[in-house]
């Protein structure tokens, strides 16, 4: 049996070499997480900040409620969206499941609330300094939303890369909407899985130590533009 310090050192050497096999799994897995959280800031940054300064019944229940969905269990997302786009289901004609739109789909769902509620925090804050302001000068809530939104753009990028973080960390839902097939829409956290099971452990390794070096990235990049933009606005 490989020891730890030979199965490591396999998986360093597929990282050395760049193994084709990596290189693929990694770039659908950027691919589908880049868009899933594209789409995640064109929905859950302008319901945020709907959410932050608009005024309607039931205003404090949506925001519990977006609060709430940040922890939506991924499996329960896949099956929805399993049986939406199921031949049986109301988008199944379109023939997107066990395809990588299935999985944009799967994780836009997923960082929607967590980017929304970001967004909402940030925004009413910003609501809070600047409402006086907004309305002296005739501004609509939508106008004001989109001031603020542009205003606290900085901020906001946290909320993006929490989204990506989460996006690419996501397991459950991609594995059954996406069918985890080889060369089609197997990413990193379901070829993971798959090769541990499988007992190919360098490949899940390798695999693994990019991942985390992604993550480990993505929120050093969040905690510095959080410091630069307390250090910048106060």
């Amino acid at each position: 049996m490989p020891t730890f310090a030979s199965t490591f050192a396999e998986a360093l050497a597929l990282l050395a070499t760049f193994d084709h096999r990596v290189a693929e799994i990694v770039l659908l897995s950027l691919k589908v997480s880049g868009a899933a959280v594209l789409f995640g800031t064109l929905i859950g940054l302008p319901l945020g900040a709907c959410l932050a300064i608009g005024r309607f019944p039931g205003k404090s229940a949506a925001a519990a409620l977006m609060s709430g969905l940040m922890g939506l269990p991924s499996v329960v997302v896949g099956v929805v969206v399993y049986l939406l786009l199921s031949r049986s289901g109301p988008f199944g004609s379109f023939g997107l499941l066990y395809t990588p739109a299935a999985m944009v789909v799967a994780q836009t769902i997923l960082v929607v609330p967590l980017m929304a509620a970001i967004a909402r925090q940030v925004v009413e804050d910003a609501w809070r300094r600047c409402a006086e302001e907004f309305q002296v000068m005739g501004f609509s809530w939508w106008d004001s939303a989109v001031t603020l939104l542009h205003d606290c753009r900085h901020s906001l990028t946290v909320a993006v890369l929490a989204g990506l973080g989460r996006a690419m960390s996501e397991v459950g839902a991609v594995m059954i909407v996406g069918g985890n097939i080889d060369r089609a829409t197997r990413v990193m956290t379901t070829t993971i899985a798959l090769e541990t099971s499988k007992g190919d452990l360098p490949l899940a390794i390798a695999l693994g130590v990019v991942l985390i070096a992604l993550i480990l990235v993505l929120n050093a990049i969040a905690f510095s533009l959080r410091n630069w933009t307390m250090r910048r606005y106060g």
